[in-house]
This record gives C-alpha cells, structure tokens and sequence, in this order.
C-alpha cells in the first residue's frame, strides 16, 4: 500500500486510480482532488 502525500490515506497501488510520477517517483491518490492539490505544489508534500 503506497500513503496519499496530501491526506496521508492509504492507497492500493494496483487498483489507484489517481497518480502522478514527480522526479521520476510515482505517488499514488484517493482523489482527484489530492491529486489536483499535489500537482499545484509537489514539494510542499515532500518535505520531510
């Protein structure tokens, strides 16, 4: 299971219907909008 970096759910990667490859990683979403979100804004999810 992969973790939605925008709302921290977790996700099935085989069944994801929302992704997005950033720096050559794949991040997987349970919505269209944290997906929506991410992308605006990769690296505020990023930091650690």
């Amino acid at each position: 299971m992969a973790v939605d970096p925008v709302c921290k759910m977790q996700v099935d990667e085989k069944t994801a219907k929302h992704k997005t490859v950033y720096n050559g990683k794949t991040y997987y979403f349970c919505a269209p909008g944290c997906k929506i979100v991410f992308d605006e804004n990769p690296e505020n999810y990023l930091k650690t």
